[in-house]
C-alpha cells in the first residue's frame, strides 16, 4: 500500500481536492491519500465545498489538519501545492511540486478551473503509477 500525501499551505482547498478525488479514483488497495497544511485553516474553503460538490464529491466533513513530520514520514509520495520550503524533507519519498494557484476567494469559475487541474493531474499520477 502506498501512501500519497498531498500538501498546500491551509489544507482547506488544493490538498484537500486532491486527496479526495485520488480516493474517489484510486484503487483502494494499491494507494490512498491524506492531506495537511503547514498553517491549517479553520475550515475547508466554502467554494471548494461547492465545487467540489458539483463534481459529485462532499467534503462537507473534511477538516484541515496539521502537516507534521510524523505525518509526512507516512507518505512515500508527496505532493507539495505552495508550501515551498516549509513542507517537511521526507528521505525515500518521491516528491512533485504543483504549482497551483490558492482557490481561497476565488470566483467558483476559477475554483472550477483548479478542480479541473487537480483532477487531471491526480488522473494521472494513478495512471502512471499503475493505482488504478
Amino acid at each position: 500500500m502506498t501512501t500519497v500525501l498531498f500538501a498546500c499551505v491551509h489544507n482547506a482547498g488544493r490538498s484537500q481536492m486532491a486527496a479526495a478525488f485520488f480516493n474517489t479514483i484510486a484503487n483502494p488497495r494499491k494507494a490512498r491519500a491524506l492531506s495537511a497544511g503547514t498553517h491549517p485553516g479553520d475550515r475547508v474553503h466554502p467554494e471548494v465545498l461547492t465545487a467540489m460538490k458539483e463534481a459529485g464529491v462532499d467534503l462537507s466533513g473534511a477538516k484541515p489538519t496539521r502537516l507534521t513530520l510524523d505525518l509526512a514520514q507516512q507518505a512515500q509520495v508527496l505532493v507539495t501545492m505552495g508550501c515551498g520550503n516549509e513542507c517537511p524533507y521526507v528521505a525515500d519519498a518521491k516528491r512533485d511540486d504543483w504549482p497551483l494557484e490558492d482557490p481561497n476567494g476565488k470566483p467558483i469559475a476559477d475554483v472550477r478551473a483548479i478542480r479541473d487541474e487537480i483532477r487531471s493531474r491526480v488522473e494521472a499520477l494513478i495512471e502512471n503509477e499503475g493505482w488504478r
